[in-house]
């Protein structure tokens, strides 16, 4: 005999967090996301259900497959994905759980969700996004796309953070976030004293520089004792 685990019927459905990246339809009508790992192939929307990326006939999620959506149960766990070099364009996805899903130590598998809000990172120079740019790839139909500050995303194909959220529809909220803090004791943060004194150290190793610079170039320098 089998046993099984006893059935949750939860009050609200379960809230979850995952990462993603932005698309773009090519003719810039509709927006949605794509995994960064077994479903990436795969774009979804706001409002969506799991298709086995297997290509079998049975619904998401089978117990004997890893098809369906994926999500973590903490937040702090899904931004810890966003370090990996892969990921850091990606966007951190507030979700709710929704149909049939199996419960994991860190998270669920599941049939549908809705994607809540959408929180975009930095731009790759730091300056907090205020839009969603060309990111130089993309799936069959889609553009992919990464946060970008007005500066960064130039002449590329680029929507504002509440376009994006426009076109994905379903009242999605997107928001950015707020760029890390400056660590205390980091360039940003000298005084004029520290200024000085880096000033002073730098053209202490300049001074050196140079005077090694003139011994190279000096054509009888090393040359005692020599016959």
């Amino acid at each position: 005999m089998r046993l099984r685990l006893p059935a949750e019927r939860p009050v609200e459905p379960p809230a979850g967090y995952k990462i993603a990246h932005a698309l773009l339809a090519r003719d810039g009508t509709r927006a949605g996301f794509t995994g960064v790992s077994l479903g990436g192939a795969l774009p979804y929307g706001v409002l969506d259900e799991a298709a086995c990326v297997y290509g079998r006939g049975h619904r998401a999620p089978a117990r004997r497959c890893d098809c369906g959506f994926h999500c973590l149960h903490d937040r702090t766990a899904a931004e810890a994905l966003l370090c990996t070099a892969e990921h850091r364009t990606a966007l951190l996805l507030d979700i709710t759980v929704l149909g049939a899903y199996l419960r994991f130590e860190r998270g669920f598998r599941y049939a549908r969700q809705r994607v809540r809000t959408a929180t975009v990172g930095p731009c790759a120079c730091g300056a907090a996004a205020v839009a969603l740019a060309d990111a130089g790839w993309g799936r069959p139909g889609w553009l992919g796309l990464a946060p970008a500050c007005a500066g960064c995303a130039g002449g590329r194909t680029a929507v504002p953070l509440a376009v994006f959220a426009r076109l994905a529809g379903e009242g999605l909220k997107v928001a950015a976030a707020t760029p890390a803090v400056v660590p205390p004791g980091s360039p940003d943060t000298f005084g004029v004293p520290e200024l000085v004194a880096e000033a002073a150290l730098l053209q202490a190793r300049l001074d050196s520089f140079q005077t090694r610079l003139a011994r190279l170039g000096d054509p009888g320098a090393g040359d005692t004792g020599r016959g």
